[in-house]
């Protein structure tokens, strides 16, 4: 059996991507159009630390497909982050934006660092170098980063700032998930969580079922993780398991999502946080895999990749997984909990909320014209609402996973562009 180190998220990728082409009769051009990226950057970056050295980073940008529009997804800041790894996201990104219908490719970025080491003067140091390698390459019609790990609005402003330099002028649509003051959306910050829940709740209805009731656990309590605890608590869930990376914490009688969220915001580890009367902390990486394993409705994973094995998958006991995080099954994982009957809500459809918000973020950008809150979310449920009925559509049409249906809908969409465009 593999550890989650040996599993290579991109392999996960092509494995789900050729069943999918399979089952739907997928051409051979289209299969190898997608099957590697279009564009591999990766960069060395030299940064003055405060004191005084000199140290070297590794950076990549992955453009997987400009197929459908210009590239589009987040940029990372982990110690773990790879070549294979981001080339995995950016192509999870090309089938997320397919599957939400949006005019975007897919991309992914990263630097293997782990920025909690760095000062604020180094990151911001360490962000303008990557966003002066990488800036021949991107661009509001090339190809637009977000945050994703370890990343946030900051880290968004500093690239759009140094960007915009090469460019001559200020360039807001390079970048998404941008600081309001410097035209980002209203309502992008909870988007990606907000879109967990729509993405479940429609799901549910097909199935004749409601969230209503339900006990959930959530692995990862940050952006994600929190945000989608809070909207699932206000469709009444209880939320009863909830991690970091400090650990878990358990409570049968339930966890206020909105104190977990104050915390995420707090940058609070679980491990220094009160716990509600009646609670278990069981800390590191034990907590999280007994989170994992919960006696719970909605199991939401929303850390990071390969959480899902398949040295745990016969021990989930959830009857709903809502992959909050991108690739946190692997395939071997998916064949298990499929044939167990447990309901896999992909991360293709699941946290594509983001990326929803995103391209209204950019559209607002290129006509320098913005929305208030309540449009944005608005607008984001009926399109969370459209995909998430489009991959139950595909799947009961193929008699197919919702992970197979998503794949399905999006490759349909690739194709057509490919047909048209190649």
């Amino acid at each position: 059996m593999k550890t989650k180190k040996e599993y290579n998220p991109y392999d996960n990728y092509l494995a789900v991507l050729n069943k999918t082409a399979e089952t739907i009769g997928l051409s051979e051009d289209v299969l190898t159009l997608l099957s590697s990226p279009e564009r591999t950057i990766e960069v060395s970056l030299a940064v003055r630390m405060d004191d005084g050295s000199l140290r070297r980073f590794d950076g990549y940008r992955v453009q997987h497909s400009s197929l459908r529009g210009p590239c589009k997804g987040g940029i990372r800041y982990h110690e773990n982050v790879d070549l294979d790894e981001v080339k995995a996201l950016s192509a999870w990104m090309t089938m997320k934006c397919a599957v939400a219908d949006i005019p975007y490719g897919g991309g992914k970025g990263g630097i293997r660092v782990n920025p909690k080491t760095l000062s604020r003067g180094e990151l911001e140091r360490l962000t303008r170098a990557y966003a002066l390698a990488i800036s021949p390459n991107v661009g509001p019609h090339k190809d637009v980063p977000a945050p994703d790990v370890n990343t946030n609005g900051q880290v968004m402003a500093w690239f759009c700032d140094e960007y915009s330099k090469t460019a001559g002028a200020f360039t807001p649509a390079v970048v998404t998930g941008k600081p309001v003051a410097l035209g980002g959306s209203l309502g992008r910050e909870e988007s990606t969580g907000r879109g967990v829940m729509l993405a479940l709740r429609e799901i549910m209805a097909k199935r004749g079922d409601s969230l209503k009731g339900k006990r959930v656990a959530v692995q990862g309590k940050g952006n994600v993780g929190s945000v989608a605890a809070v909207m699932l608590e206000n469709e009444g869930c209880t939320l009863v398991a909830v991690s970091d990376v400090s650990g878990a914490l358990f409570c049968d009688k339930g966890i206020s999502a909105a104190q977990i969220r104050e915390y995420a915001l707090a940058k609070r580890m679980l491990k220094d946080c009160p716990a509600p009367d009646g609670a278990v902390f069981i800390p590191g990486k034990e907590g999280n895999e007994k989170l994992l394993e919960s006696d719970v409705d909605v199991l939401v994973p929303a850390a990071l990749e390969n959480q899902i094995d398949e040295g745990n998958a016969d021990k989930i006991r959830a009857k709903y997984v809502v992959e909050g995080a991108n690739g946190p099954t692997t395939a071997e994982a998916d064949e298990i909990l499929e044939k167990r009957g447990v309901v896999v809500i992909p991360d293709i459809l699941a946290n594509g909320g983001g990326v929803v918000v995103s391209y209204f973020e950019w559209v607002q950008n290129l006509s320098n014209y913005y929305w208030p809150e309540k449009e944005v979310n608005e607008k984001l449920e009926k399109k969370m609402s459209a995909s998430a009925r489009a991959v139950w559509d595909a799947s009961v049409r193929y008699g197919c996973s919702l992970r197979a249906g998503a794949y399905a809908v999006a490759l349909d969409r690739l194709a057509a562009a490919a047909v048209l465009l190649k």
